[in-house]
């Protein structure tokens, strides 16, 4: 979440870039830059945005991986070597 004080014109950005640098590789927070009093962009550190990244994949396979959990407590999966012998067989890829 974005904190009212991390809001700052681009223009002190631009005069300070340097400390703004420190200050995001600190607390690891974004903040919001302004042009004419609008939000235009949001800054972050490299650190930070990956561990948005991560979380963000994390959100999108938790679903899938809590059906599979679902279907292999109820019996209703397929065993895992079916399976790939018959995504080896679509590729052309014979398996032993």
């Amino acid at each position: 979440m974005i904190q009212l004080n991390n809001i700052h014109p681009v223009t002190d950005f631009t005069r300070k870039t340097k400390q703004y640098i420190q200050r995001l590789k600190k607390t690891g927070h974004p903040e919001v830059l302004t042009v004419n009093g609008q939000a235009e962009i949001v800054v972050q550190s490299a650190e930070a945005y990956q561990k948005l990244l991560d979380a963000a994949e994390l959100a999108q396979v938790l679903p899938v991986l809590q059906k599979s959990l679902s279907e292999a407590k109820r019996n209703a999966g397929r065993p895992a070597r079916d399976v790939l012998k018959e995504i080896a067989a679509t590729v052309g890829v014979k398996l032993d």
